[in-house]
């Protein structure tokens, strides 16, 4: 099959707001794009195009292995939780706990990212190492990462759902019953600090309309008075120091 070329014009906005310039002379020109779809000459090609496809494909899916496989589940549910127990429903922003996710994510698979490097990426960026070797490289100390911090109970659920027979230690677990088992010991947990993130804030809560039902004061809206007593008790025990060294200590 004979070559077929596809001419895309791309300048069209282009051209139209340099249509009075071109008009008068100053020679702007309008720029194209040439998309060239032929015939594979040779296999390398080939495995060359579906290499693009495999990388686009996992840059698709990024979020999802971030959220996945790293601590950020835990952190962003945590923070979130914290949030809903003093009861400001806006503040911090969504964009502040984000973000302040994201760095603290970084932080804790710091030395995880260390390793993938040092054992996977260059080496295969080196040429020492063909991809589908890197790619197992760069799983074993993720896997290795999630083993530690995914309940047997949840492993052996994943296990058993996927009809697989008992694995002798964590790291024969394959990556597609892994992930969900670490997945569910996050949710886990995320939740459970939260529950104890809530029991000093409703116990203001009770002590607060505790107080103004005695008083007589029903008309008053508890969480008016409560709002500030929590606030301060999270400011005088430094709780943002305490929530995000109980969050980093609980990965290592």
């Amino acid at each position: 099959m004979s070559p077929r070329r596809v001419v895309v014009a791309v300048g069209l906005a282009l051209a139209l707001l340099a249509g009075p310039a071109a008009a008068s002379g100053t020679g702007i020109t309008v720029p194209k794009l040439t998309l060239e779809a032929a015939e594979a000459k040779s296999p390398q090609e080939v495995t060359a195009a579906l290499q693009v496809l495999a990388v686009i494909t996992v840059l698709s899916l990024a979020p999802a292995i971030l959220m996945m496989l790293t601590s950020f589940t835990r952190v962003i549910i945590v923070l979130s939780l914290l949030r809903q127990a003093i009861g400001v429903q806006q503040l911090p922003p969504n964009q502040v706990l984000v973000g302040l996710a994201l760095f603290l994510t970084v932080f804790i698979m710091a030395p995880v990212g260390q390793e993938i490097h040092r054992d996977a990426l260059q080496p295969y960026l080196d040429r020492r190492v063909p991809p589908a070797e890197a790619l197992t490289r760069a799983m074993t100390p993720l896997s290795a990462f999630m083993a530690r911090q995914t309940r047997e109970t949840d492993l052996a659920l994943m296990v058993h759902l996927a009809r697989l027979p008992a694995p002798a230690r964590a790291a024969d677990v394959p990556a597609h019953v892994m992930i969900p088992a670490f997945a569910l010991s996050e949710l886990r947990t995320a939740f459970q600090m939260g529950f104890v993130l809530f029991l000093p804030f409703l116990v203001i809560d009770l002590v607060v309309a505790s107080v103004l039902m005695s008083m007589g004061m029903m008309m008053l809206p508890p969480v008016l008075i409560s709002l500030p007593f929590k606030l301060l008790l999270f400011v005088l025990a430094d709780g943002w120091h305490l929530v995000v060294r109980s969050l980093v200590v609980g990965f290592r």
